[in-house]
């Protein structure tokens, strides 16, 4: 009788555990979708340079190459 009331906290102990890293992992953040400060400003420069008509795309940059 004992082993089975111990049995039921080490089940109901790994239950509440679960729940707490499903709570976790709902509410994580993908480090993924983090921009650092030189990320941030390379974007940027990329949107600048897209609205000058700089940008070049893979297509004709491969044709440059003669890829």
């Amino acid at each position: 009788m004992a082993g089975t009331a111990f049995e039921k906290r080490i089940f109901d102990e790994l239950a509440h555990i679960k729940e707490e890293l499903d709570e976790i992992k709902e509410h994580m953040v993908d480090v993924d979708t983090i921009l650092s400060d030189e990320e941030r400003i390379l974007i940027n420069e990329s949107f600048e340079h897209e609205k000058e008509g700089k940008l070049v795309s893979l297509i004709e940059f491969e044709k440059e190459l003669g890829i």
